[in-house]
């Protein structure tokens, strides 16, 4: 026991002290992508667009886009872009509430905005999401967990995973939505009560992710559930489903948010 105490205070302080200071990020993290469309040769290049896994990036009358709905952040855009018109920074921030909101073309973060004034008082203070694994990989499913440990500490901002939707206000929905999913997925959502959330975790769950137009899948989520909250990533990092959570609670000052 003595050893216990003992480590316990060589240790201090475990859990990271977020929204209020950010926790510096590993040299590896990819981040927010950053575009540069004026440095693009033009519809006629097509180096990224080749290569990306996910059809995430692309070309319209707008000029080049960057979709973090179907991004898997695997950097081969970047790697293959003689230009270097896509870099990655360290920015976390990249949930929205809007789907359109993912679509990047080289402004600022995706807009992030608090719940309608009767859901964000309900749930302010207390949010029970019971989260479901729609076919996914267990990566999402992984860092949703990480939430709980000591690190994150996903309780002390009153919000908590529970085992029955109907003790939930909401489901966490991750995986493109197999097609053996499908069924269970919406009758989790309608033993959930209302006034509930869906929240949207990883590209999978927002777009299909790398299964995008399968047979087999539903191609997310978005097209089957109104999804309040939508977090990029594959999978994304905790931080970035942390950020998404408090920001569609108001629980952000204006500068965290983004």
């Amino acid at each position: 026991m003595l050893r216990v105490l003992a480590e316990r205070w060589r240790q201090k302080m475990r859990t990271i002290d977020f929204p209020r200071n950010h926790p510096p990020l590993s040299d590896r993290f990819r981040g927010r992508p950053l575009l540069q469309p004026e440095r693009c040769a033009g519809p006629g290049c097509g180096t990224c667009t080749a290569v990306c896994p996910s059809g995430a990036i692309g070309t319209d009358a707008s000029g080049l886009f960057l979709d973090l709905g179907r991004c898997l952040f695997c950097g081969a855009c970047s790697a293959a872009c003689p230009k270097g018109v896509i870099s990655w920074s360290d920015d976390f921030r990249m949930a929205a509430r809007r789907r359109e909101d993912l679509v990047l073309r080289g402004g600022p973060p995706p807009g992030l905005f608090p719940l309608e004034k009767e859901r964000r008082q309900l749930f302010a203070r207390s949010l029970r999401l019971r989260q479901v694994s729609a076919g996914g990989c267990m990566a999402c499913e992984a860092d949703l967990n990480v939430l709980t440990t000591v690190v994150f500490d996903l309780g002390r901002f009153g919000i908590d995973f529970v085992a029955s939707p109907r003790h939930g206000d909401g489901v966490a929905v991750t995986g493109p939505v197999t097609r053996n999913m499908r069924d269970a997925l919406l009758w989790t959502l309608e033993a959930t009560p209302e006034p509930r959330v869906v929240v949207a975790v990883g590209a999978c769950a927002i777009s299909g992710g790398i299964y995008r137009g399968l047979p087999e899948t539903a191609d997310g989520a978005t097209e089957l559930l109104p999804v309040d909250l939508f977090i990029p990533g594959c999978p994304p990092h905790p931080l970035t489903i942390l950020h998404g959570l408090l920001g569609m609670l108001g629980r952000l000052s204006t500068g965290e948010a983004g």
